[in-house]
């Protein structure tokens, strides 16, 4: 079951499990996963994560949690007092402008896996909490802009779902389409919408 707290304890046998599965995903794609790709990756018998996840899916689901535990942790150590630059940043690690092969391939595992959530419901409910956190963590940068008045006094939790929507919107057209440049239009955007909405005017 998903979690609304970051606070997941993983052990260490399921940190490797976990980089396992991120590895089989970017080499297999999600449509191609398997038990017996995760555990060559982890070099280990299937056995072994059975013992942690009854399924394939069991084990998704815990690999979604652990990689938006991760990506928290990350925006916790590298965003600091600076809500302007903090929430840039936080936009670039979701939706890069100019991203890598490996980013790249990371966006279509992602958009790929929330596909299922259309007719899973344990996947739906994942994902639900991942775009929760994911908002929550967008509107207390905006909140702490508000608070120090580097940003105008608006409705934080309205702009966080509107930023949310068009990262996933745009993450989404960059994995599914060969529009390669309609990604970087949104990002530019996204840019102007944040100017405008929140940045106060001297």
């Amino acid at each position: 079951m998903a979690s609304d707290s970051p606070e997941q304890h993983w052990s260490n046998a399921e940190e490797k499990i976990m980089e396992a599965t991120y590895r089989a995903l970017l080499e297999h794609g999600y449509a191609s996963l398997s038990i017996s790709r995760i555990a060559d990756e982890l070099d280990k018998s299937k056995a072994t994560i059975y013992y942690h996840y009854d399924t394939k899916d069991d084990l998704l689901v815990a690999f979604l949690e652990f990689a938006v535990d991760r990506f928290e942790e990350t925006i916790d150590t590298e965003t600091g007092n600076e809500p302007a630059e903090d929430l840039d940043h936080i936009i670039e690690k979701l939706l890069p402008l100019q991203p890598d092969e490996e980013q790249l391939q990371l966006q279509a595992v992602l958009v790929g896996l929330r596909s299922q959530a259309v007719t899973n419901e344990v996947f739906r409910e994942q994902f639900t909490q991942i775009d929760k956190r994911l908002a929550a963590t967008i509107r207390g940068i905006v909140d702490r802009g508000i608070d120090t008045g580097i940003f105008r006094d608006v409705e934080s939790s309205r702009v966080a779902e509107h930023i949310l929507a068009t990262v996933n919107g745009a993450m989404y057209g960059r994995a599914t389409t060969n529009r390669h440049s309609a990604a970087a239009a949104a990002r530019v955007s996204l840019a102007s919408y944040i100017d405008s909405e929140l940045r106060r005017r001297s």
